[in-house]
């Protein structure tokens, strides 16, 4: 016993927990040896005390206790009854604890005891009554204590969980301790353990009646009322029939025990809320024995009346929390009826049967509810369908499962769904699991093709694709089991398999993305066997199907297949080399392809695998290195990431498997014997690794060179990043296969550094981050202390430019030089401000944290120095030093301290203060501008020597004025102009002149009013993100002598105050934005403070503000701009600011005060408080961060909108539309398209009216006010103002098949009065009207409503006539019969019968076609409805025998008597036209011209028809007819148009002349367009013959014409940007036939310079884009024939055109340029140098395949000696650099932002690198002849002159100039290195000139 006593105290000692744990085991061991002897022992006794204090005394987390408990459980006979009594010890004494702060670890304590614990549970028998009397005692005081505590709500949480916890203990014990209540004993009423549950019951009802409290406090409340009920209640045979009639209200007092009633009253008497219902439910489902019918037939009656109660809730709980609970309840309902239905009775079958009521509704309920915007509620809905179709299959014999008609019904209703609908593809996923996937398909065996279309949609494609996984592994265990693998396998690939192939070779790029995403993976697991018939097929094809910009091609596809098989284990990248399934020539046509996603395939093909330590093979490194060379300049984001992403896949494998390398390694050199063969191979795939690596990082470098774009400098410093951060090397590991910081030099850091110098944030932060990473190694290369002083001094210059880009420079410089020791150094230099603090050297603080200090004390000092200045004349100080700049560096360099680890307090406790009064004191300054009510036209009028009191009274002045005119535009104000402000009046306007200011170096420099307005809202901008950082980071001083803080209580309140004032009184927008940015992050901090007086600031401020917006109290300083300027963002900030598990109770009271103000009032004269309550309602329903806690509102805010758009008051009005709008999209989401009756932002009238029940009986209501006003009997025009609102929202519904009969929400009482809307004397209304009807008409009952309609229409007869009537019927006529052809296109058995009563009823009103209408626009509504049944493909021929009369009769044929100002005229003449056209192709079909017709043999002649059209007068009728023609020629030309099936072939006969004719003459651009295009699509061999005759033109004057118009100055492209491309296509196709006619030179020379004119950066895409298709097509005829047709130097101008093009920044320029690549490619006289013939390829690489063909052209044409001097003219660039830097200077200093065309993607030193590359090669294979030597003697001493201007203007530059002129550096820097390299090239001719011979290269 002495070592055990040994054990304990060593136990106590012991820190680690495994070795407390290994204790633990040990002590219990020992004393599982004792023998019975001993057991009685005192030592056992007190070793048993301590073992149980120590369990007790541990936390309910411990790992300890479970181990002590599980120790404990095989504790011998003898020990556990003295271990059960020193528990039971411990236990009475945790029970006595009065500290309500304790009652958590005893409940915790409790509950252990219950878990898997013997011992434990032991203990609980013996003391069950105490148990409860504590539990009894501590909820009653946890809910009182939570009383007390109201409004705090970080305790009132705390609490809530504590009794969350005290009720789960209370029903654990009672489920656990079964045997206490064997016999009768406890029931009566003295016991005490009886006392103490109806104690616990009554407390439990109180908590579940309680709404305040949390929702889980209730629901588990519910659960133990239900379970003490079950528990207490006799007889038990009763207890089904109390808990139905709790549910149902219908419990009689005296029919209960009495205990019931005093521990249950609440439930019996008061009326229960919905939420008490739903957890009551909750509570019987969970509670009660629902298995084996163990309750009999009361149990299967509150089975369906809990279902009655669930649904009927449904409708009423709209709340997140409450609606996801619903569902789940739902859900456990459903699964609680399948186990009734085990042994259930029939009348229960029958009640739940698929076509019973109840199965019914819960149906209705999954249709409202599959489009959830809650995942857990459409999960559910989910859930609860499936369970459904299990219910019905339980309640069917077998004998009538096969006849039953409910599922094959069920089945055709969701397919007759449209695709779009989320909801379908889980239902049908649980129906292709009941029913098998064979039923599916035998309705449409098109399901898995019509499935795989939508996944072009990212929001469909995950249901999509789990639809299609259960399909086809349900199919492909029906086909195993039905045939052999040989045969099924067969018909598996043509189901699932061959459509997607399809797609991937073919498909759109999301679709395909999406399919290889999300369907591919899958298809793969299902059937690993089928990779290898898809590899077989695409291999076929892959070749000559290798794809384009559009497409993947099969090569693609293959790529992407086998990108995925090697992801996911299926294959290994040696086999596939192996076995040749891709060779390496493949891969790099991937790597560098047109089409984004294959070559992003491609690199996945070679970085992603299955096991993250497999050896990089030699081609994979050589392949990478390939694609890095071509790929970083990419323009796409998701393409950038994405390359990035992959790239750190590899780089962790390499990483990995050099690991594993090491390891093998040290294996073998223990091993005696080694293969050295093998031992060399692992050190040889190191060194391969590290030289990998190290030559990756070579690339990355020079990747950022001068000039390069923002896509190449954003991957290569995150590729760069990554390999930082992956290769790092942590302590005590010594192999480290690489280092990034070993490639460090000085000039990379300074590469680095440079990269601050961009224009885009994102490259300075990834510089940054670099250079952080690479920190040790950084410092030790830079530490130059000069270079160091001057960077500093850039970064203090650029902290106070007027670009506002330079101050983010600023910072990272500062934030970079901050680590530097050598700075604190630089700052004390300073004298100005060394005085101001002393900080010494060595003092105990980190570099970092003085440096810091030393820089914002160095940028305060300045600031608070030019404040005053500003405080003088703001002007000075928007020229010179924008002060923004300042601060903006002040808080980056804040940012990066750790602030809660300072050791410098005192002197950041002055800091911070020092900080506020600036932002204070800079705001005074700035904020009179932002405060105006028109700042962006405001200068505030003063001069150097005005004083700062003079600056304020004009400030004062400006204000109250806020006129527009007051300052019309930048005014000087120079000595000569001063004005006398006394003298002016307002007779006398101020002369509008520009303020001259002298600048920071003595120059002259205009001040403008943007300049002026960004220094003040910017200024305001970096204050408040200062201040709510300082806030936000810095440790809070809640006592004023505490040494652990450094903002105190008052300075966050007195922020709290200064962001209230310019939230609530700013009135520009950038201001109270910004303002609202810094005040989030103060609110944020409020409500998680521990002081009191802190975090009731928010609630405090809303309550005023609240108070403040009701009061319309006229001093109120609240800015009332037409959208309350920053009130929205102050309240919403506030609310954001609320706990989000709390009860959110200040979102619903401020709700509920705003929708109150917001509808509309009648007698109050002010309207300010309900135009600030519509916009503040408008941005929290905007504000995201409200979640579903919002959606209750919704159908409030609808209506205070649609009341609100009433009011007389237009600012009621105006705010009323913009809250409408954003509740439209909110109910029905962002609009991502352009079509406005897409049915993506729309939803069925069911689903609308379910979720917003109160909008039915409103809507109604509003719908029937507005349509009394409807076309009344006077005529007199009466327009509602709530008609548009309410036709628009009416309009977003939709119907749908599964609308039944079982809603209540019927949608016939909308029907009269929208169809009364229709006769709106409003067009738009009338058309809103029609489209707002089709949703609430039955599709069964649309045929039926249209004959309606069209029976209503009068009679030719009639008298009086209104047509307002007549067209709006007729447009709802056309919407239903739209929505009526769509919806029958699966299912059309009673299709044709409803169209042939149509169009009975159609032909009766046929006279409204005709000219006995007087009305255009509905004749023109009318000849539609002919054109809907045209195009329906019904063959109606009587119906084609009335439209030919129709057209016959119309002005098309008998002349047109109506002018174009007649309303409708041009709708009329369009759908005249299109039913014409319509009428012509069917009369070209030759199944309709071979029928027996009568109509067929009296057609008119259909060429000379289109001819007749052509001639009209009237464009609305030439350009239909001229789309129709094109449509025809190109159907002509199609492949897919058989010999047999040439029908419009008939139409476009002898159309030449006419079309020639056309051209000439036509005035309109749109038809000239066309015209131009459909020759160019025709045989010039037919046109160009009969110009001479039709138009009088020989082909040469014809070319000069059409050249002519694309040179003319008033281009038609100035019209319509396609017309260039038409003009310039159609000319050169004509350009070919004119060779053949040869053209003289003169109109060739003009041709290519209207080329090569079309090709530069500032021409339109259009333009560009048309000249690229034209060097595509003269490719292989002048570009690479081996004889120059051109001419040397026409044809070199011809490729420099490519190569512009191909650098072009619109990518599909770009890749159009590219196919010239692909052309040249496939030429015989073209060899191919690559061990690959390149084709589709993308601009980079493209770029240098066009330098090599050059290159060899110019051999074969045994042209080098002419043509090497102007490739070095392209590589040397033009000769304006000079003049170029002046104009970039003086571009700069006009323009605050810098604008003009800028091509972002174009790299000069690509190129010139590229260029040079393939000269190099050249050069050595040129022989010069003497002759020869001159031009390349001139070129080299123009290269020398060049080199001697830079070196010269880099001398001139001032230090630092990569920062301080950065545009002259970089084109310096630029023309430097394209001097060097052509000044190498020339050293290589070996010229005979002293030039050359004495040259070096340019200085750098």
């Amino acid at each position: 016993f002495s070592y055990k006593n040994y054990m304990n105290m060593k136990f106590v000692h012991l820190s680690d927990g495994i070795h407390q744990i290994y204790s633990i085991k040990q002590i219990v061991t020992l004393l599982k040896r004792m023998d019975r002897n001993s057991a009685c022992s005192p030592m056992i006794k007190c070793c048993l005390d301590i073992v149980g204090v120590m369990y007790f005394s541990l936390g309910a987390k411990n790992p300890l206790k479970k181990v002590l408990a599980s120790s404990l459980n095989g504790l011998p006979e003898q020990l556990t009854t003295e271990a059960v009594h020193s528990f039971v010890r411990c236990l009475k004494e945790e029970l006595k604890t009065t500290d309500l702060c304790l009652y958590r670890k005893v409940m915790d304590n409790l509950a252990s005891c219950m878990e898997n614990f013997s011992l434990g549970m032991m203990t609980c028998n013996i003391i069950f009554h105490i148990f409860n009397l504590f539990l009894q005692k501590s909820v009653l005081e946890i809910q009182e204590e939570n009383r007390k505590l109201s409004g705090n709500s970080i305790a009132e949480t705390r609490l809530m969980h504590d009794l969350l916890m005290a009720i789960k203990v209370s029903m654990m014990l009672l489920q656990k301790v079964q045997e206490n209540f064997q016999g009768s004993l406890w029931k009566k009423p003295g016991s005490l353990v009886w006392q103490s549950m109806c104690g616990l019951l009554k407390s439990f009802t109180n908590f579940l009646m309680d709404e305040g409290l949390l929702p889980t406090v209730q629901t588990t409340s519910g659960l133990a009322v239900i379970l003490f009920t079950k528990t207490m209640f006799e007889p038990v045979e009763k207890l089904p029939c109390l808990v139905s009639d709790l549910l149902l209200c219908s419990v009689k007092c005296a029919s209960v025990p009495e205990w019931f009633v005093s521990s249950c009253g609440r439930l019996c008497t008061e009326e229960l809320s919905d939420s008490v219902l739903l957890f009551l439910c909750h509570g019987a489902l969970a509670m009660l024995e629902w298995k084996n019918g163990s309750m009999g037939e009361s149990g299967e009656k509150l089975l369906l009346d809990i279902a009655l109660v669930l649904l009927s809730l449904a409708s009423r709980l709209k709340e997140s929390n409450m609606a996801v609970s619903l569902s789940r309840i739902l859900a456990i309902w459903t699964n609680s009826a399948l186990d009734v239905l085990e042994s259930s009775s029939q009348n229960l079958k029958s009640s739940l049967n698929g076509n019973s009521n109840t199965t019914g509704k819960l149906l209705e309920y999954v249709y409202t509810h599959w489009e959830h915007p809650l995942d857990a509620v459409r999960h559910q809905a989910k859930l609860i369908f499936k369970n459904i179709l299990r219910i019905h299959q339980a309640t069917l014999k077998e004998s009538v499962v096969k006849s039953d008609p409910f599922l094959p019904m069920l089945t055709e209703s969701l397919l007759s769904l449209e695709w779009h609908v989320k909801g379908k593809y889980a239902s049908l996923g649980c129906l292709v699991e009941c029913v098998g996937v064979e039923n599916i398909l035998t309705v449409d065996r098109t399901i898995p093709a019509q499935i795989l279309d939508v996944m072009g949609d990212q929001s469909l494609a995950p249901y999509a694709s789990d639809l299609l996984e259960t399909m086809f592994i349900n199919h492909k265990s029906h086909l195993i089991s039905a045939f052999q693998k040989t045969i099924w396998i067969n018909h598996w690939h043509d189901t699932w398999v061959s459509p997607l192939l399809l797609i991937l070779c073919e498909g759109n790029p999301d679709q395909t993305t999406y399919v290889i995403d999300y369907y591919l993976p899958k298809l793969l697991k299902c059937s690993p066997d089928s990779l290898s018939y898809m590899i077989k097929i695409l291999q076929a094809s892959a070749d000559a199907n290798i794809g384009s910009c559009n497409t993947r091609g099969a090569l693609g596809a293959l790529m992407a297949c086998l990108r995925t098989a090697r992801a996911h284990g299926h294959l290994q990248f040696r086999d596939i080399m192996r076995d040749g399934l891709l060779s390496v020539g493949c891969v790099k046509q991937g790597l560098v392809h047109q089409h984004n996603q294959v070559r992003i395939d491609a690199l996945g093909l070679l970085c992603e695998t299955h096991r993250s330590t497999e050896i990089l093979t030699m081609e994979e490194m050589q392949l990478i290195q390939f694609f890095i060379t071509y790929n970083l300049n990419s323009q796409s984001p998701a393409v950038r990431q994405q390359i990035c992403s992959l790239l750190k896949k590899l780089f962790c494998r390499i990483q990995e498997s050099s690991q594993v390398l090491y390891k093998l390694e040290q294996s073998k050199t223990k091993q005696e014997l080694i293969k050295e063969s093998a031992k060399w191979d692992h050190l040889a795939t190191l060194q391969q690794y590290k030289d990998f690596m190290s030559s990756i990082c070579d690339k990355l470098f020079e990747a950022l060179f001068p000039g390069s774009s923002h896509p190449t400098r954003f991957s290569s410093l995150t590729i760069l990043g990554s390999i930082a951060e992956i290769f790092c090397a942590p302590e005590g590991q010594m192999q480290a296969v690489f280092q990034l910081a070993q490639e460090i030099d000085p000039t990379r850091v300074q590469t680095l550094i440079q990269c601050f110098a961009s224009t885009f944030e994102e490259v300075k932060v990834l510089a940054f981050e670099l250079l952080m990473k690479l920190h040790d190694i950084v410092l030790v290369k830079f530490q130059d202390s000069e270079n160091l002083h001057l960077l500093f001094q850039a970064a203090m210059d650029l902290s106070i430019s007027t670009k506002p880009y330079d101050c983010v420079t600023a910072s990272y410089l500062l934030n970079f030089l901050i680590h530097h020791k050598g700075l604190l150094n630089v700052c004390l230099n300073n004298q100005q401000v060394a005085h101001a603090f002393q900080i010494d050297e060595d003092m105990s603080a980190s570099t970092m944290e003085k440096n810091t200090l030393a820089v914002i004390k160095y940028l305060l000092a300045n600031l608070e120095r030019e404040i005053f200045q500003a405080e003088k004349s703001l002007l000075q100080a928007a020229a010179s030093f924008p002060m923004y700049g300042r601060v903006h560096c002040i808080t980056g360099a804040l940012q990066q301290l750790p602030l809660n680890n300072l050791t410098l307090m005192t002197e950041w406790r002055q800091m911070v203060t020092k900080l506020i009064l600036m932002s204070y004191r800079l705001s005074s300054v700035v904020s009179p501008i932002v405060q105006s009510s028109s700042p962006e036209g405001l200068i505030p009028m003063d001069t150097d020597s005005e004083t700062a009191g003079r600056l304020q009274m004009i400030l004062h002045e400006i204000q109250p004025r806020d006129t527009n005119d007051y300052f019309t535009q930048a005014k000087i104000l120079k000595e000569h102009h001063r004005v006398d402000f006394a003298k002016l009046t307002d007779d006398e306007p101020v002369e509008n002149v520009c303020i001259e200011i002298r600048g920071k170096e003595g120059q002259t420099c205009d001040v403008t009013a943007q300049m002026v307005l960004v220094c003040c809202w910017r200024s305001m901008k970096e204050i408040s993100l200062l201040l709510g950082m300082l806030c936000k980071l810095l440790p809070l001083q809640t006592v004023s002598e505490s040494s652990d803080g450094l903002i105190t209580v008052e300075q966050v309140k007195d922020i709290g105050d200064y962001f209230k004032h310019h939230l609530l009184q700013s009135r520009h927008r950038g201001a109270f934005e910004l303002a609202y940015t810094g005040f989030v992050m103060l609110t944020e901090i409020l409500s998680r403070c521990t002081n009191e007086s802190l975090r009731t600031l928010p609630q405090q401020w809303l309550y005023n503000v609240l108070e403040e917006i009701k009061s319309c109290d006229p001093s109120s300083k609240l800015c009332a701009t037409r959208r309350s300027a920053g009130i929205p963002f102050y309240i919403q900030a506030l609310l954001a600011s609320e706990p989000k598990k709390s009860k959110t109770n200040l979102l619903k009271m401020t709700m509920n005060e705003l929708i109150s103000l917001a509808a509309p009032v009648n007698e109050s004269p002010n309207i300010i408080p309900q135009v600030h309550a519509l916009n503040i309602l408008r941005a929290l329903f905007r504000d995201t961060r409200f979640g579903e806690n919002i959606i209750p509102y919704i159908a409030d805010g609808i209506q205070a909108a649609i009341l609100g758009f009433t009011s007389p008051v237009w600012a009621v009005r105006n705010s009323s539309t913009l809250l409408f709008s954003t509740l439209i999209t909110r109910i029905f989401g962002v609009k991502r398209g352009k079509d406005e009756n897409s049915k993506k932002n729309r939803m069925t009238g069911r689903e609308f009216f379910s979720r917003f029940p109160t909008l039915y009986p409103f809507l109604l209501q509003q719908l029937e006010v507005v349509a009394r006003t409807m076309d009344s009997e006077t005529g007199e025009l009466k327009l509602h103002p709530s008609l548009f609102l309410l036709l628009l929202i009416l309009g977003k519904l939709y119907p749908s098949p599964m609308d039944g009969t079982y809603s209540a929400l019927s949608m016939a009482p909308f029907v009269p009065f929208i169809m009364r809307c229709g006769y709106s004397p409003v067009y738009r209304s009338r058309e809103m009207a029609g489209r707002a009807l089709v949703p609430f008409v039955m599709i069964n009952q649309i045929p039926h409503t249209v004959q309606s309609l069209l029976a209503e229409l009068p009679e030719c007869t009639n008298p009086c006539i209104r047509q307002n009537s007549v067209h709006g019927m007729l447009l709802q006529v056309f919407h239903l019969l739209g929505s009526y052809l769509e919806s029958k296109h699966r299912v059309n058995s009673d299709l044709q019968q409803g169209l042939v009563d149509i169009i009975t009823c159609i032909k009766a009103k046929v006279w409204l076609a005709k000219r006995y209408n007087t009305c255009i626009i509905s004749i023109c509504i009318f000849i539609y409805l002919f054109f809907l049944h045209s195009i329906s493909g019904i063959e109606l021929f009587g119906f084609w025998e009335e439209i030919s009369r129709v057209i016959s009769a119309s002005e098309l044929m008998t002349g047109i008597h109506y002018f174009s100002a007649v309303p409708g005229f041009t709708q009329y003449l369009q759908s005249i036209t299109k039913l014409v056209i319509s009428v012509l192709s069917v009369a070209a079909d030759p199944d309709f011209s071979n029928s027996s017709s009568p109509v067929a043999a009296q057609m008119m002649n259909p060429s000379s028809m289109v001819v007749h059209l052509l001639q009209s007068d009237f464009h609305e009728v030439r350009l239909p007819m001229l789309e129709a023609v094109l449509l025809w020629w190109k159907q002509v030309n199609s492949k897919q148009a058989t010999e047999e099936k040439r029908g419009p072939l008939s139409l476009l006969s002898d159309l030449e002349v006419t079309l020639l004719r056309m051209a000439m003459k036509e005035k309109h651009p749109e038809c000239f367009c066309k015209a131009l295009e459909i020759l160019h699509c025709m045989d010039l061999r037919n046109v160009l013959p009969r110009t001479e005759d039709s138009i009088k033109m020989n082909p040469k004057e014809f070319l000069n014409w059409a050249m002519n118009i694309i040179s003319a100055s008033d281009r038609y492209s100035l019209h319509l940007c396609i017309l260039p491309k038409s003009v310039r296509n159609c000319t050169i196709k004509y350009s070919h036939a004119f060779l053949c006619f040869q053209i003289i030179e003169s109109e060739m020379r003009q041709w290519i310079q209207l080329v090569t004119s079309c090709c530069g950066d500032e021409e339109q895409t259009d333009i560009r884009l048309a000249a690229a298709e034209v060097l595509i097509n003269i490719t292989p005829l002048f570009l690479t024939n081996q004889k120059l047709i051109l001419g040397l130097s026409s044809t070199l101008a011809m490729w420099k055109c490519v190569v512009l093009l191909l650098q072009s920044e619109e990518l599909i320029v770009r890749d159009t340029a590219a196919d010239v690549i692909r052309v040249a490619q496939s030429q015989s006289n073209i060899c191919n140098k690559t061990e690959f013939a390149f084709r589709v390829v993308n601009a980079s690489m493209a770029l240098d395949l066009a330098f090599g063909i050059l290159c060899e052209l110019l051999q074969q044409w045994n042209q080098t000696s002419a043509g090497v001097p102007v490739l070095l003219e392209w590589l040397l660039g033009e000769d304006e650099l000079k003049k170029d830097l002046e104009t970039t200077t003086l571009m700069e200093d006009d323009n605050l932002f810098n604008k003009g065309e800028v091509n972002f993607w174009a790299e000069t030193l690509t190129n010139v690198r590229q260029l040079s590359k393939h000269l190099f090669l050249l050069i050595p294979a040129t022989r010069l002849n003497s002759p020869d030597q001159g031009e390349f003697l001139r070129l080299a001493r123009r290269a020398s002159d060049q080199a001697k201007l830079v070196t010269q203007l880099l001398k001139e530059l001032p230090p630092t100039p990569e920062f301080s002129k950065t545009v002259e550096f970089t084109r310096l820097a630029i023309q430097n290195e394209r001097i060097s390299t052509c000044l190498k090239i020339l050293t290589l001719l070996e010229l005979d000139d002293e030039t050359c011979k004495n040259k070096e290269n340019p200085e750098k």
